[in-house]
């Protein structure tokens, strides 16, 4: 037996290791980091809903929706509004002009159009497309984490229910787990706006939290609030859905009365109200 000093043995031993922690090393995929940390929001808050236009938020609000054009309010906790599921009408012109067959046409080549928001729908029909759409959604997102924003609102997943019949609810559900893919890897929670249907797919989707509007309306609270442990924003635009909504979980949830129209304060036709 060759008798080999200590101190050889060790050096060796440690050669080995470094080559071992080099290969590691090499063998992660480039530019991986981990996820920055998501923050929820807290059950209860209360809440004031602005994508019509941002405001000082009102005494007492711990936490405002907004558009991503819009800055953040300042010490509360922040959603940003993104119309990931529909065109907005300013932006058509954009869309037509430079991803065309991003948009969903009908049998005879015309648009599919929400017609109560004049919003021509995406068309989320194949893995392709939607990977294309997620690509221009998804530095909307980067867009609100950068502003300081905490969560993502994407609007219109329901879209499929206008389509007639072109879009499923699965592809819905895919783009959706997209989406909330790119806001947590950006440190953002992710709201499932409204689409009770979906809700037995919340975790294939990936969403934290709720935004419901009508709830109370349609008696659809209580759903909301047990696929999401009471983190569901509500916001109703009647006066007897919101007493409706304040009786059966004023209590648990962040419900607000707004205008149809979710106007800033000070303009004509406001409304804002809370339990």
């Amino acid at each position: 037996m060759i008798f080999v000093p200590v101190s050889r043995r060790l050096s060796a031993l440690c050669l080995v290791l470094a080559a071992a922690l080099l290969s590691a090393c090499s063998s992660a995929p480039a530019g991986e980091d981990r996820p920055p940390r998501v923050q929820r929001p807290t059950p209860g808050m209360d809440f004031d809903y602005q994508i019509g236009g941002a405001y000082r938020p009102p005494a007492g609000v711990r936490a405002v929706a907004r558009d991503r054009g819009s800055a953040p309010a300042r010490g509360l906790y922040n959603v940003c509004y993104v119309n990931a599921f529909q065109a907005q009408p300013e932006a058509l012109r954009w869309w037509r002009d430079r991803h065309p067959d991003l948009l969903l046409r009908d049998g005879k080549g015309h648009l599919v159009i929400d017609e109560d928001w004049d919003e021509a729908l995406l068309d989320l029909s194949t893995a392709d497309k939607r990977a294309r759409l997620a690509k221009i959604v998804g530095p909307w997102i980067d867009g609100c984490a950068d502003d300081g924003y905490q969560a993502v609102e994407p609007d219109n997943l329901d879209s499929y229910d206008r389509s007639k019949g072109l879009l499923k609810p699965a592809d819905a559900v895919a783009f959706a787990k997209l989406i909330t893919d790119r806001a947590h890897a950006a440190g953002l929670a992710a709201g499932q706006k409204n689409t009770t249907e979906l809700l037995p797919k919340r975790a294939a989707m990936g969403f934290d939290f709720a935004v419901a509007e009508e709830c109370g309306r349609y008696d659809e609270c209580a759903d909301y609030a047990s696929a999401y442990d009471d983190r569901v924003f509500v916001i109703e635009y009647r006066a007897a859905d919101l007493a409706r909504a304040c009786r059966a979980e004023g209590t648990r949830l962040s419900i607000v009365l707004r205008d149809l129209d979710v106007l800033p304060a000070g303009s004509k036709g406001y409304v804002r109200k809370t339990c």
